[in-house]
């Protein structure tokens, strides 16, 4: 997208930051347009054949460990300069970075990401974003890149909005979701077909 970037002043990052304001959590359904979509996906797809992505584990550290149990999907983290499709896409997601911390003073200082492989059948329990132990991770993202998803292919995002109030977002490509990290518990529903998404979080500086 280094040809038609996303300025942090754009009208769609603005309204991500109101409704993180207002409600913590924004879904819009047309973010990354379909050419840097489909690259991305493409991307994905071959570093999984290539053997790039792994098991992803729960916990960190020495408590690390990989439970099917719990999440079943493949990672594998981003770094700069590796490709351009990633490249645009960071870009894009730091001008967000840059327009939450304008509108909303969060001191939101980075933004890892990985890209997520889940093989069909794959799910991700219940859980929420932030380290009992480390609580940088502040804003989380979900941009999603499946080609022609039908609701009946299921994997949908669930997202747990307090009370008895839940809300399903269908993974289809192009799609961003946000939501704060430590306030917005939310599981991986199981899908008939590959799933593939871009995860990240937008973190503070140190231990808060």
């Amino acid at each position: 997208m280094r040809d038609m970037p996303i300025p942090s002043d754009h009208p769609l990052l603005l309204r991500i930051v109101d409704d993180l304001a207002t409600h913590g959590w924004s879904q819009q359904n047309i973010f990354l347009p379909e050419a840097l979509t489909r690259a991305l996906a493409a991307e994905c797809h071959k570093r999984f054949r290539e053997g790039e992505l792994k098991p992803a584990g729960t916990g960190r550290g020495a408590a690390r460990e990989v439970r099917e149990s719990i999440r079943g999907d493949h990672i594998q983290w981003l770094e700069p300069g590796q490709h351009d499709a990633c490249d645009s896409y960071l870009e894009v997601m730091d001008n967000l970075r840059t327009a939450i911390n304008r509108g909303l003073f969060l001191g939101l200082e980075d933004y890892e990401s990985h890209f997520a492989l889940y093989p069909p059948g794959a799910f991700y329990r219940r859980h929420v974003d932030r380290f009992r132990d480390d609580d940088r991770r502040f804003v989380s993202s979900v941009v999603y890149l499946n080609e022609a998803w039908l609701p009946e292919h299921g994997g949908q995002l669930r997202l747990y909005l307090g009370g008895d109030s839940e809300y399903d977002v269908q993974p289809t490509g192009g799609c961003l979701v946000v939501f704060l990290s430590g306030e917005m518990p939310h599981e991986v529903l199981p899908a008939s077909r590959e799933r593939l998404s871009l995860t990240g979080w937008f973190r503070r500086g140190g231990a808060l």
